[in-house]
């Protein structure tokens, strides 16, 4: 069954936990229990409809301000599909979790209250869409029953968004708007008779019909996880190298370079558990033997010889920063590139980026928290790296604080 993994975004109070947990609903995805713990919260709370946000705000912190603050991970399915989306925080204190909830998914939900319209988060959203590459965004206008289900506000939102569309770099992308209201169901599971205006599909109509993006047709890459060694008798010389491919296929006599030691050798076997493949596609999990006994550990690539990335000691990115600590000029970290780590010192900081596209501070000399900014790198090897436009793993990578090894910063090379 096709899986598509979808990312959510809106400020706050715009529905965004309300509208996942009518989807579970209408698609009878919640269980007994936690649909009587709805309605008994619901009725607590004095309300006279089902507080469907109830579903996926799993925090004490997020049930008692109805907010989103952390990133749920909701798994539901249809006949058709399987779903997995990550509900992610719409405020500017949490941009960092959105980056984290949308850097895996295949497309995009933006929601926007249709009393307010298009406002600054709504910027941030969609420019954070552009920087991770959702191909996919639907702009849901929720609440439309608050306004009378009128065509015009709908009209005058989707006017207004087009406009912010036409500020965006990444062509590719799609864009595609239905009005909703989550709270009543309207256009959420199934279409409405509220709103005849308009012709389109549901926001459920619309996933079911979408198929998931496959990755790009780029160069193939296979970050080494980890090397299998039995050491029984029966296996006595096997090596296995065990990992995942990205970018594209690879096959059985595909000759191969292994960086960054710049050795090369052919594919012998590609397998699976007890299965043996002549060919594996990009995504696949895999082990992989070659021809030759080379040396190849964690942390290695297989490529294509015919498919060599960029390598450079040198790396220019764009960076959220995710540290309480500020991020400055000399500080140094470790890169963590697929499961490479290189250690890195920062060279200069470019500019902050302003996430509602008014431009960008090239005086900046820091990044804070939750900030959005190029950074240049003095690496103390040769990285082999793809830009991300390109080849999303090749071209992404963490940045760990080397003295309390956490996760400081995400960047996005190109």
């Amino acid at each position: 069954m096709e899986v598509l993994k979808i990312a959510t975004a809106g400020s706050v109070d715009d529905g965004k936990s309300t509208l996942i947990g009518r989807l579970l609903y209408d698609t009878k995805s919640l269980t007994d229990d936690k649909l009587e713990a709805i309605e008994r919260n619901s009725k607590k709370k004095g309300y006279d409809y089902l507080d469907f946000s109830l579903a996926t705000d799993g925090l004490v912190a997020e049930r008692e301000q109805g907010i989103t603050i952390d990133v749920a991970h909701i798994y539901f399915s249809t006949k058709k599909k399987s779903y997995i989306i990550a509900d992610t925080p719409g405020h500017v204190e949490y941009t960092r979790n959105m980056v984290t909830g949308a850097s895996q998914a295949q497309a995009s939900i933006i929601l926007i209250d249709a009393r307010k319209g298009v406002i600054e988060q709504t910027y941030r959203h969609f420019f954070i869409n552009n920087l991770l590459r959702v191909k996919q965004v639907i702009v849901a206008v929720n609440k439309m029953d608050l306004v009378d289900y009128d065509q015009q506000v709908f009209e005058n939102i989707k006017a207004d968004f087009e406009k912010l569309n036409a500020q965006s770099s990444y062509e590719e992308q799609k864009i595609t708007f239905i009005p909703i209201s989550a709270l009543k169901g309207d256009n959420v599971a199934q279409k409405t008779d509220a709103m005849s205006w308009y012709t389109g599909d549901s926001v459920l109509d619309f996933l079911e019909a979408l198929k998931p993006e496959q990755e790009e047709l780029t160069a193939a890459r296979f970050p080494v996880q980890t090397v299998i060694r039995p050491k029984k008798d029966e296996f006595h010389d096997y090596r296995g190298y065990a990992g995942k491919i990205y970018g594209s296929s690879l096959k059985v006599g595909d000759a191969v370079t292994v960086l960054p030691s710049l050795t090369s050798s052919k594919i012998k076997s590609i397998e699976f558990f007890d299965e043996q493949y002549e060919e594996a596609v990009a995504g696949s999990s895999v082990t992989i033997t070659l021809e030759n006994d080379i040396n190849v550990t964690r942390g290695d690539i297989l490529v294509k010889s015919d498919e060599m990335p960029h390598a450079a000691k040198t790396l220019t990115a764009s960076v959220c920063w995710m540290d309480g600590k500020a991020l400055i000029p000399g500080a140094k970290y470790e890169i963590q590139h697929n499961t490479n780590r290189v250690l890195a010192k920062i060279d200069s900081i470019e500019n902050v980026i302003s996430t509602d596209y008014s431009g960008e501070d090239a005086s900046a000399t820091q990044l804070t928290l939750n900030e959005i900014g190029k950074v240049n790198f003095k690496l103390s090897k040769n990285l082999f790296f793809d830009n991300y436009a390109d080849n999303k793993a090749g071209g992404s990578f963490i940045l760990i604080d080397t003295q309390s090894n956490t996760t400081a910063g995400v960047g996005f090379i190109g």
